[in-house]
């Protein structure tokens, strides 16, 4: 009975009562306990002699249905309308012998397999029969591990009859319907089963995670595979001495950590830090190194670990360690990390935030932390001046992400514009050198910018055709479409650069302090401070 329909109930009850007195029907219920997700081994009979005799038999744990009975309230309304319809019950019970109970619940799985095989053969026969194909083995077949839906199996007709065609060169019919064999629909079910083992074991790793507590599995919840981020470095153009770094500090160690096992001295790099101007692909860096290395990408936020209960930030922080540890390889990656970790001698900072900040570091390199573990942190900043030195100290290796040169900026352009339709005379090269202190995000701005002007022209166009059949009452001419689209020219590049400006300049006091920054702490950074003279 559909979930206690009314319309069910009363078809049936009516069913029942014109039935003669020598007809017996037989129907189960599996009993559900709400405490489980699960299904008790069992259900209930339902019989019906004649059409005043009905029965029903219980196959379900009998404190559960004793305790179902002492509360009326908590019967669903489906088992309720069956109990009108069915007074008369029996219960059976399970086994109570250990040995006769596991048999009993043996020949129950193998009951289910046979159902499964019975019914998935019948799914095959209908789409078979559905497009005039014929299989005359088919009985011979035994898929018991899954129940096939019709989505499924024409992805296995389809492949198994172009199995049958690259391998057969005669052509079978029988019956007016094309004849293919067992070992075709075979070749197609394995198909079917490799794809599906693929996605099972790319989910695998987060699914299978025990959570330990509940700031772990919210934390869980927010963790993006290597197979969802989608950036690799193909994507990311220029900035090849920071790629180059970058699989090596991070990639080879979590890819080939039996490299690395040897001494003390070359064992994985725990921090990183990728600090330069706004809009030089420091975020996009650190999704690539993800996806490339193959680890799960734990994004923080203040957001994800800060609470308004007094002491569960530091929890969160906690866990995003240990969940760390349970999915590694992973890369916890800090979008500006100043916001979350900057100095604590700042007289306005709140105590919870300082002790988060603690906790942080403590779990970052404290006493429990292994040396072996493969989990990273990489963190980002448009002002590493306000980090807090404990944090400097955990982020040994400190790459600049800086504006890109004429050179670089080509390589953008040539990555940004791969997939874009360009006239045969333009020149990037002419581009490149036109955007002097452009990010590669104003690049990307700018070429969005100039993609604007074909679509424009075809729209004041299509504009112009419509007033002139207005005036002229003729039919409105058909629209254009997307093939009508001329090429880019380098005029829409022109136009772009005087309506895109670089967001970053070059001579800012912000840029001139992470240069000096670099200089003092950065890789390959000259370390010269300026002496100090004192007067006595």
């Amino acid at each position: 009975m559909a979930a206690g329909s009314s319309e069910s109930y009363t078809v049936l009850k009516g069913k029942l009562e014109n039935l003669p007195e020598n007809v017996v029907i037989i129907g189960s219920h599996t009993q559900m306990d709400n405490r489980k997700e699960k299904s008790h081994p069992g259900g209930l009979l339902f019989t019906k002699f004649g059409s005043n005799q009905t029965a029903l038999l219980d196959l379900a744990f009998p404190d559960n249905f004793g305790r179902l009975h002492d509360r009326s309230k908590e019967i669903p309304k489906a088992m309720k309308q069956l109990s009108r319809l069915f007074p008369n019950k029996v219960t059976i019970q399970l086994p109570q012998d250990e040995a006769v109970l596991s048999d009993w619940k043996l020949q129950l799985e193998r009951d289910i397999e046979t159902l499964k095989a019975q019914s998935n053969i019948v799914s095959i026969r209908s789409v078979l029969n559905r497009i005039g194909l014929d299989c005359p083995d088919l009985e011979t077949l035994c898929v018991k591990d899954q129940a096939l839906n019709t989505e499924s199996v024409e992805k296995i007709v389809g492949w198994a009859l172009s199995y049958q065609f690259m391998n057969h060169s005669e052509v079978s019919v029988k019956d007016a319907k094309l004849v293919i064999s067992a070992e075709s629909i075979m070749y197609g079910l394995n198909i079917l089963q490799s794809i599906q083992n693929e996605n099972k074991s790319l989910k695998k790793s987060l699914k299978d995670v025990v959570t330990e507590n509940e700031f772990e599995k919210k934390l869980l919840a927010d963790v993006i595979p290597p197979t969802d981020i989608g950036v690799s470095f193909d994507d990311i153009g220029a900035l090849e001495n920071v790629k180059d770094t970058l699989k090596e500090l991070v990639m080879l160690p979590l890819q080939r950590p039996d490299l690395f096992c040897k001494g003390q001295l070359t064992k994985p790099c725990k921090g990183i830090l990728l600090f330069g101007p706004p809009g030089t692909g420091k975020t996009m860096l650190a999704k690539a190194v993800a996806t490339e290395a193959g680890a799960n990408f734990i994004n923080i936020s203040m957001s994800s670990i800060t609470s308004k209960w007094f002491g569960e930030g530091e929890k969160y922080v906690k866990a995003v360690f240990s969940l760390a540890s349970k999915i590694a390889p992973s890369v916890v990656f800090v979008d500006e990390v100043d916001s979350m970790l900057g100095r604590r001698e700042n007289p306005g900072e709140h105590e919870a935030m300082r002790k988060m900040k603690n906790e942080f570091m403590v779990n970052w390199d404290g006493l429990r932390t292994k040396d072996k573990e493969r989990v990273l942190v990489l963190a980002a900043t448009n002002r590493p001046f306000d980090l807090d030195e404990a944090v400097i100290r955990r982020l040994p290796r400190r790459l600049m992400v800086n504006l890109p040169d004429a050179s670089n900026r080509e390589k953008i352009l040539r990555v940004i514009l791969a997939k874009e339709e360009l006239a045969s005379d333009i020149e990037l090269e002419a581009i490149a050198n036109m955007t002097d202190g452009y990010s590669g995000s104003d690049l990307k701005n700018l070429c969005v910018t100039a993609a604007h002007c074909p679509i424009r022209e075809i729209l004041e166009k299509e504009k112009k055709e419509k007033n002139v059949a207005l005036a002229e009452n003729r039919p409105l001419p058909a629209l254009y479409s997307s093939a009508d689209v001329r090429p880019l020219k380098l005029e829409d590049f022109k136009y772009a650069h005087e309506q895109v400006c670089a967001s970053v300049s070059s001579e800012s006091t912000n840029m001139n302090e992470l240069l000096q920054w670099n200089d003092l702490y950065g890789e390959g950074g000259s370390r010269k401070k300026n002496s100090l003279s004192y007067f006595m």
